[in-house]
């Protein structure tokens, strides 16, 4: 049975996420998926909508997925590649030849392309943009109203 892991912060799910998990399954028999926790993303400057447990329950819904551990730090990939016994190191290719040292460890890293058209952090620039124009319109609303009862009254 051959085993990949892959490591990410699995916020906001969408399209790409679950193509990523069924391409991953599709090559391999056992998919581990490390899910950086919410300590690990505060180490790293992130914040996630959903915090760890949500995302981890998102994830086990997946029928693509076989195992979810926390991420912790960048450190324990070694650790956790010979503690489960990995074969396959998978992650997107934007971070192509960053994950070659693991090759030392005997697994395959691979590095697989991203869907243009979607990101995660797309989805958030989107949302804080129509966040940000909803109360701009709800301020323009509220000096109407301002203005009306000033007329009115």
């Amino acid at each position: 049975m051959k085993k990949i892991i892959t490591y990410w912060t699995f916020d906001l799910i969408h399209v790409w996420h679950i193509n990523l998990l069924k391409r991953a399954k599709k090559l391999w028999d056992y998919l581990i998926v490390w899910i950086s926790s919410d300590e690990f993303n505060k180490l790293k400057w992130k914040k996630s909508f959903y915090s760890y447990e949500e995302r981890k329950h998102i994830l086990e819904s997946i029928k693509y997925v076989d195992k979810i551990i926390p991420e912790q730090s960048r450190e324990q990939k070694i650790d956790d590649i010979k503690k489960y016994d990995v074969d396959i190191f998978v992650i997107w290719d934007d971070w192509k030849w960053k994950f070659d040292y693991l090759k030392d460890y005997w697994v395959e890293v691979i590095y697989l392309p991203r869907t243009e058209w979607i990101s995660t952090t797309q989805i958030k620039q989107t949302l804080k943009k129509l966040n940000n124009e909803a109360v701009n319109n709800l301020e323009k609303w509220l000096e109407i109203l301002k203005e009306l009862k000033r007329n009115l009254f």
